[in-house]
């Protein structure tokens, strides 16, 4: 699957987890995708929580993967 397809993809499953994060006052934002590695930004009250480590690696990370297994990690940048 090429590239383009896969941010398409990755915006889609984004915008699932969006409203749970949208609970807290947070939001996610899809920065850069390169060598299978997605990198997004924590926006509103995710930016700095004590929570975004877990809920990168169990929620954003775990949805992504089992969408698109091509994925190999999530990583938060500032």
């Amino acid at each position: 699957m090429d590239e383009i397809n896969n941010i398409e993809l990755i915006e889609a499953a984004l915008e699932e987890i969006r409203p749970h994060l949208a609970v807290d006052g947070g939001n996610v934002e899809l920065v850069d995708f390169k060598e299978n590695i997605v990198y997004i930004k924590w926006l509103g009250n995710c930016n700095g929580c004590s929570m975004s480590a877990m809920t990168l690696k169990a929620g954003i990370e775990h949805t992504l993967k089992n969408k698109i297994p091509e994925i190999k990690s999530v990583v938060a940048v500032n």
